[in-house]
């Protein structure tokens, strides 16, 4: 097993064995059992867990009792006892049945990538929005499992898979979570409307949204304070923020887009925690410019792009216009440098090179720019006048009789929104 050390929580709760088991079907969807199994490391060791051991199985099915089969079952339990471990966690999602008699065979805590995910987030959590987003994705996952959850449910003490909306919540019956579950999605419904009336308000505005998205530790923060000098949270760990915060950006031509860092995403990213957190990805449907962040030294990077791609395809954002920046190049092998591509739509930067943060500065006004546009405004429209300075950069102006003629570097996302009404004074 390779080492990887993160700097993470100080106390630690847990002491794992992980599982990995490699069916036909995990080889057909593309998944590089070997790097999920590392990110598990990194995510158990970000939950705050020391892993002891890892074992992996090659199935052609997952076993309908045990999810590993029986023998593998008695050599985990042999790992668990000679190790001194109180945790077996799995690298794919368990049934509540498979957990409840995993937990009796091996008598230790059993938790699957999902809940593990959900943890971190747990752990993550600081503002009113992310805390009821994540209670609400735990509530949902428990639901349906809390038959195999029992024993799980009734241990002592702290660790992963007990943090969040806590042991006396899910010891109650279903009746009562689910009535849990409906008042948080009313509050979450609020915090939502909220956040929708605030996008409004942006939009009329005219404010151009820039969203930085990209997989977890791809160094989207570290780029958002870099650009605006922001406070944001930032550590060498998975989901070492969650909430998205929006700074202001000023362009080199002195224009200012609102940029906004939204949570990172993950392989396997939980359905539940993706619906909780919904409204706050939409961030990136609502950007007039998508920024994606590449870790550009991890060995999973064209799979890291690929989860990103994927869940942006699935929020309807996938078409709007993106620029893939290539981060921690100061950090990369000569040979990983030299597979990264060029050219358009790609820039390579550091985000601690001063020079690099410039060149995103530049590459995003580029971006925004539409080109330039001659107006003939009637020199008594002071109304389209002034909107002719809301639509872009004005370069030159003359007068020709009664009419103003200007020459404009466009923005492309002010003139979508607002140019329409000056279409028709535009010059061929």
């Amino acid at each position: 097993m390779t080492n990887i050390t993160h700097d993470t929580r100080t106390e630690i709760d847990d002491r794992a064995v992980l599982v990995s088991l490699v069916t036909d079907a995990v080889k057909r969807s593309g998944i590089n059992p070997e790097h999920s199994l590392q990110e598990l490391v990194q995510l158990a060791e970000t939950a705050g867990v020391e892993v002891l051991d890892v074992i992996t199985q090659n199935r052609e099915v997952p076993d309908s009792r045990w999810f590993i089969g029986k023998g593998k079952v008695e050599e985990l339990r042999m790992a668990i006892d000679g190790l001194g471990a109180t945790t077996a966690i799995f690298d794919q999602e368990l049934s509540g049945a498979q957990v409840r008699n995993l937990e009796e065979s091996l008598d230790v805590k059993i938790i699957d990538r999902t809940q593990l995910i959900l943890d971190i987030f747990a752990q993550r959590a600081k503002t009113r929005e992310g805390i009821i987003q994540v209670e609400l994705a735990q509530l949902t996952y428990l639901l349906p499992r809390l038959s195999g959850h029992g024993k799980n449910l009734s241990r002592l003490g702290a660790g992963i898979g007990t943090r969040g909306p806590g042991e006396s919540k899910l010891e109650t019956d279903r009746r009562h979570i689910r009535d849990r579950i409906s008042d948080l999605k009313r509050q979450l419904d609020e915090v939502t409307r909220h956040r929708t009336l605030h996008r409004e308000r942006r939009k009329k505005s005219g404010a151009v949204q820039v969203a930085l998205v990209g997989y977890t530790n791809a160094g989207k923060s570290t780029l958002l304070n870099r650009l605006t000098a922001a406070d944001v949270y930032i550590e060498n760990q998975l989901f070492a923020t969650l909430d998205p915060t929006s700074r202001v950006l000023e362009l080199p031509n002195g224009k200012e887009v609102v940029l906004t860092d939204t949570v990172g995403f993950i392989q396997n990213l939980p359905h539940d925690l993706v619906a909780a957190f919904r409204a706050t990805l939409e961030e990136a449907n609502e950007a007039d410019l998508i920024l994606h962040v590449v870790d550009a030294s991890s060995p999973m990077r064209d799979d890291q792009m690929a989860v990103v791609q994927n869940i942006l395809q699935d929020l309807g954002a996938a078409d709007k216009p993106q620029i893939v920046l290539y981060n921690k190049i100061d950090i990369c092998q000569p040979e990983q440098l030299e597979m990264l591509p060029n050219g358009e739509g790609h820039l390579k930067v550091s985000a601690y090179n001063d020079q690099d943060l410039e060149a995103v500065r530049e590459v995003i006004q580029e971006q925004l720019s539409g080109g330039n546009v001659i107006f003939r405004i009637p020199a008594d429209r002071g109304d389209l006048n002034s909107l002719v300075y809301r639509v872009g950069d004005v370069l030159d102006q003359s007068f020709d009789e009664s009419d103003i003629l200007y020459t404009v570097q466009i923005h492309k996302a002010d003139y979508e929104k607002i140019g329409y009404l000056l279409q028709e004074y535009a010059q061929n």
